[in-house]
């Protein structure tokens, strides 16, 4: 891979963060980044006018009442804000099981857990 291309995919990255920073759990006043519930994205393709990118994220709770719409709505915050893609794919994983320690220092501050 070349620099430029590395240079692009995480150029890309940063706007996809950017994208899901918007995106809140109904239920916790934190966004779904700095809760730690993203996993992985992974932009793929950067040589094409358009990459594609996949995003694997958690949910805090097997459970959540919130499961069938919180990937719908990551997908719809990266489609909407980033209209340079070819393809979006929101994978749903429960391996590792979400933990605190996932949130960041932000994400504690504004949950009062420091």
């Amino acid at each position: 891979m070349t620099q430029s291309e590395q240079t692009q995919i995480a150029e890309m990255t940063e706007r996809v963060v950017e994208a899901l920073r918007s995106v809140y759990d109904p239920e916790i006043p934190v966004n779904v980044y700095d809760l730690g519930l993203i996993y992985m994205i992974d932009v793929q393709n950067i040589q094409n006018e358009k990459p594609d990118v996949l995003i694997e994220m958690t949910l805090t709770t097997a459970n959540c009442p919130m499961a069938d719409m919180i990937p719908g709505m990551v997908y719809d915050a990266v489609t909407d804000r980033i209209p340079d893609l070819n393809e979006i794919k929101v994978k749903l994983v429960w391996e590792p099981a979400w933990d605190p320690s996932r949130m960041s220092e932000e994400a504690r501050f504004e949950l009062d857990m420091l």
